[in-house]
């Protein structure tokens, strides 16, 4: 087709209008996206340096919720060992129930107070002191001299022997039966020499069982089984801290700023408490269980205040963390962002010189209408 020839008034004036369309095309897009720079082309700096912090903000936003699950696995931690605690207490209430049930099982007290395990005394060389039950017995072979520690171990560490041995509150060797058996004291030292430690050869009557000691001995052993149950279930997505769990915390994206959480293993086994022995017939193995749930209370107490410490960290971070996600995307707005009141009134104008491009046309071509009017 060819060419259509148009004056250089009209010319001019199409041009100027195609100018001021594709200036109001491009303050509308910027309008419509709130955006100054879509693309690198309209500003490169801007563009690829909002795209950097933008890309640091979304890893940032990705850790969030690896630190918002590790929170969630302290919390769950927590409540393990809150409840775990109140399970404790319970041992020591049943243990201290039972210690204040009078003992039924042969008992024989010596008569020296105020002795320690240190004690020492002379007995001759190759003399024994031998404790019973009846059936198997614990023989003490003195040196030249027997301390109280050898005569308590003696008892107590003899396989078999239903006898257990311990100081008293006041400083007195005691010998309990743990069971329906007599208690027998001989051996070869004279009656001098066991009158040193303020015990006497002779055979403490066979006494019976307190069912009672024996039921809260129950109880005990029931609860320890409900606290190596709690401490398996305080698990959160996988990951349990009172059965051996650990944690890492990622608080960037490279990696080098962490919080590892060793976990801990609350089970009874863990916390070194123990199933009761000889159904609780002597205040010695009560006492040996009640210390052992007093221990276990203090430990679980450190590990509480240690997982709060550690989630308290957890949850600055977290909160840190949001703050920068929040800057960084603010600053990557602020590069490539718009000023809509300017470019509003930028818009308005444009809008002006469209009318007055159009009317200028308009005028530019009354001429050529004008030349058209000679022919008619």
């Amino acid at each position: 087709m060819a060419d259509i020839l148009l004056s250089a008034a009209v010319r001019s004036n199409v041009a100027s209008l195609r100018q001021t369309n594709d200036l109001m095309a491009a303050i509308q897009s910027r309008l419509a996206t709130g955006k100054d720079v879509n693309s690198a082309l309209d500003n490169p700096v801007n563009f690829f340096m909002a795209a950097t912090l933008n890309q640091r903000a979304s890893d940032l936003n990705t850790l969030i919720d690896g630190i918002n699950n590790a929170q969630k696995t302290l919390d769950a931690a927590s409540t393990g060992i809150a409840g775990i605690t109140n399970l404790v207490t319970t041992l020591q209430s049943v243990a201290n129930s039972a210690l204040a049930s009078v003992q039924t099982t042969a008992r024989r007290t010596g008569t020296v107070t105020g002795l320690t395990g240190a004690s020492s005394f002379t007995v001759t060389s190759g003399h024994t002191i031998v404790v019973n039950d009846g059936t198997t017995s614990a023989t003490i072979t003195s040196t030249g001299t027997v301390t109280v520690q050898q005569v308590l171990d003696g008892v107590n560490n003899q396989a078999g022997l239903k006898v257990k041995a311990e100081l008293s509150s006041d400083g007195r060797i005691l010998l309990e039966a743990t069971g329906t058996n007599a208690i027998t004291l001989g051996g070869t030292a004279t009656a001098a020499e066991l009158t040193q430690f303020g015990l006497s050869s002779g055979t403490t009557a066979a006494g019976t069982l307190n069912t009672a000691r024996s039921s809260f001995a129950a109880q005990f052993d029931s609860t320890l089984s409900q606290i190596d149950q709690l401490a398996a279930d305080a698990s959160f997505n996988g990951t349990n801290l009172l059965n051996g769990g650990s944690l890492t915390v990622k608080f960037n994206e490279t990696g080098s700023s962490t919080l590892n959480v060793t976990g801990v293993t609350d089970t009874s086994a863990g916390l070194a408490v123990t199933v009761s022995q000889n159904t609780w017939q002597t205040d010695k193995d009560i006492k040996a269980a009640l210390n052992a749930a007093t221990a276990a209370l203090t430990t679980l107490r450190t590990q509480s205040a240690n997982f709060a410490s550690n989630a308290a960290v957890i949850s600055a971070r977290s909160d840190f963390t949001k703050s920068l996600v929040s800057t960084l995307q603010s600053a990557a707005s602020d590069l490539v962002s718009t000023d809509t009141n300017l470019e509003g009134a930028n818009l308005l104008a444009l809008q002006t010189r469209q009318q007055l491009s159009t009317t200028a046309l308009s005028l530019a071509t009354q001429s050529d209408q004008n030349v058209l009017q000679l022919f008619r």
